[in-house]
């Protein structure tokens, strides 16, 4: 599938020396879509289908400091992660003002902290909740995936089922977002590690996500209690960590799952520019930092190769970065003419994307929706209404209602 290029102009200032593209700022100029004419009847639906969705984004919490994640319980009850550490619930509109109690210390340093949040697909008969963290040090520390029961006001049994099983320094590229599969089975991003001049064995660590023996840069793919599929894609490829989903991704924070076609979507980071929006398949390799549109953020060039054959190259490419956090596949009934549309949250652009997809999978248009505050997370809540976390000291919970 080729590239849609966005062509973006900058707004604002960038914030300078930049650690990643979470802190450039930017605004986009998006193309409009080319509709066929159509007569009859058909085009009746058509026209009313592809009708403009006229929508108001409210907001419903604040008082939040930074979150980072969100998940519903079966009763309706949301829960959301705070990067310095602390799990909130919403009910019924109104934010608790106590934290959960049983979550752990986190490393809340840089991108690190307490990130994201998801619920066993089969709750009622295992209630158990799944976080992905920051662990260690400044200078020695590795994402983790654990999960603890919950009992609709604590949590206990706290456990720790999967990790980066190297040490890694600073507080960059932790991933991590999570997706549970039709199967039963779990998706986890893992950041690529950071930017230069971190390293690991002497290169650079970012090289770790062309390599099969580490989990930096990989998408991996676990059962329920953290144990390893035995048909994930590299179980029998000597010398390859067998949690391995996908790699060569950078720092993914967009991960959703099309219930409608089983299809995984990630929105990732580049560097200076180059984010990217892929459809990702097992076993396939998506380029970083081999094949990138990125540059270095001091300007320099990363790679002189944008394709390559034996790499899945991006479906959307944003330059200057949108930073891309948080994004969900529509399909509910409240926005009828939004059906399969992609929305995707980013910081620098303070917006969400509304990415249109026409029936091959091929992007034909895209339309930013203003927040006008970072946006970290973008999910379907059980009501067919999309939900939204602004990454702030005062952060929001906002819903996007029709009007």
């Amino acid at each position: 599938m080729g590239i849609l290029a966005i062509a973006l102009v900058l707004g604002g200032c960038a914030a300078s020396s930049p650690i990643s593209s979470e802190t450039p700022e930017s605004e986009a100029v998006v193309p409009e879509a080319v509709a066929s004419p159509e007569t009859g009847e058909a085009a009746a639906a058509e026209a009313i289908a592809q009708a403009p969705q006229s929508i108001e984004p409210v907001t419903l919490v604040e008082g939040l400091e930074h979150p980072w994640g969100m998940a519903w319980l079966p009763d309706g009850t949301m829960l959301v992660t705070e990067r310095p550490g602390r799990l909130r619930i919403i009910r019924e509109g109104q934010l608790d003002p106590n934290p959960v109690p049983g979550v752990p210390s986190v490393l809340a340093v840089g991108q690190g902290g307490l990130l994201d949040v998801a619920v066993h697909s089969q709750f009622a008969e295992n209630p158990w909740v799944y976080f992905t963290y920051a662990s260690g040090t400044a200078r020695a520390n590795q994402t983790q995936i654990a999960r603890a029961r919950f009992d609709g006001s604590t949590l206990s049994d706290w456990t720790v089922i999967f990790e980066v099983e190297r040490d890694k320094s600073d507080g960059q590229h932790f991933g991590s977002r999570l997706a549970w599969l039709p199967d039963g089975t779990l998706l986890v991003s893992i950041g690529d590690g950071g930017n230069p001049p971190v390293e690991l064995d002497g290169d650079l660590i970012r090289n770790q996500a062309q390599n099969l023996g580490t989990r930096f840069g990989k998408v991996v793919r676990l059962n329920s209690d953290g144990s390893i599929p035995s048909d994930n894609p590299f179980v029998n490829t000597p010398d390859a960590d067998p949690a391995i989903w996908s790699y060569g991704h950078r720092n993914i924070q967009g991960l959703a799952l099309d219930p409608a076609t089983d299809q995984i979507w990630v929105t990732e980071h580049g560097a200076r520019g180059g984010d990217e929006l892929n459809a990702v398949q097992p076993g396939s390799n998506y380029g970083w930092p081999v094949v990138t549109h990125s540059r270095e953020y001091w300007g320099g060039q990363i790679s002189s190769e944008q394709s390559r054959q034996g790499m899945v190259d991006p479906l959307v490419v944003w330059t200057p970065a949108i930073a891309p956090s948080g994004l969900a596949v529509y399909r509910g009934d409240r926005y009828p003419q939004w059906q399969g549309h992609l929305f995707a949250g980013g910081l620098v652009s303070r917006d969400v994307r509304r990415i249109e997809l026409d029936a091959s999978g091929t992007v034909i248009n895209e339309t930013p929706i203003d927040i006008g505050q970072r946006v970290r997370d973008v999910r379907q809540g059980p009501d067919g209404l999309l939900y939204i976390l602004t990454d702030e000291p005062n952060g929001r919970l906002v819903r996007l209602e029709p009007s």
